[in-house]
């Protein structure tokens, strides 16, 4: 019996002591707080809107719209992982297409990339020029930085296109108390204008290499007309 007793100990014991590394490890610690967040802190999200009403403000004109998945093989992750300067896990991506009769109005992604501490979920707009149209923040998982959400900041990636450095200090102002939300966001945009580019408008003859091309074409008849 005793022998029974000092078992169920042990194991509640161990459970216990489980239990608490498992509590431990969850636990973040943030070094401009300098302290570990609170488990409200930890679990925060802020649902700004839901993927559908995005769709809609990114496309408030197409008669349609249609959702297609983009696979990449690993030639083409690696390709488009060269081109934004960082690697990431996913293999594929959902993207919305607004069309209106037998046009297409542009593209829009979701989007999930690392803060501060935790992924934040966001809309990218893309024309079918490459420029990007609109960013909106869905859902927001940090303590702070959801300021990325308002107009007044996130405008300023309107009209970008892969051929913008899209980086902090070079074309993105940053916000103080927000910088590894700005990155994030940033990271995210790019990604999104060369997805599209390599999927969409390089086959389309309208991709980057097409407009580098005519641009250095123009730039060798200038140099001989003397325009």
């Amino acid at each position: 019996m005793f022998a029974h007793l000092r078992l169920s100990s042990l194991l509640l014991v161990i459970g216990l002591t489980l239990a608490a590394d498992a509590f431990a490890a969850e636990r973040i610690w943030d070094n401009d707080l300098k302290r570990y967040l609170t488990e409200e802190e930890t679990n925060h999200a802020e649902v700004f809107m839901t993927e559908e009403e995005a769709v809609k403000i990114m496309f408030p004109k197409s008669e349609r719209i249609r959702k297609a998945v983009l696979r990449l093989s690993q030639g083409k992750k690696e390709a488009i992982e060269e081109r934004i300067g960082w690697k990431f896990p996913e293999e594929s991506f959902e993207v919305y297409i607004g069309e209106t009769g037998d046009t297409i109005d542009g593209y829009a992604m979701v989007h999930n990339t690392i803060g501060k501490h935790k992924h934040m979920t966001y809309m990218v707009g893309v024309d079918t020029r490459g420029a990007c149209t609109d960013v909106e923040l869905l859902v927001f998982r940090e303590a702070r930085g959801s300021e990325v959400r308002r107009k007044r900041f996130n405008a300023q990636y309107e009209g970008k296109t892969v051929a913008d450095p899209i980086r902090i200090n070079k074309d993105i102002l940053n916000i103080s108390g927000a910088t590894m939300s700005v990155r994030s966001i940033s990271a995210g945009v790019k990604r999104v204008l060369v997805l599209v580019d390599e999927f969409y408008l390089k086959p389309a003859g309208m991709g980057s290499d097409t407009v580098a091309t005519k641009k250095s074409e123009q730039g060798i008849f200038g140099s001989i007309f003397g325009n």
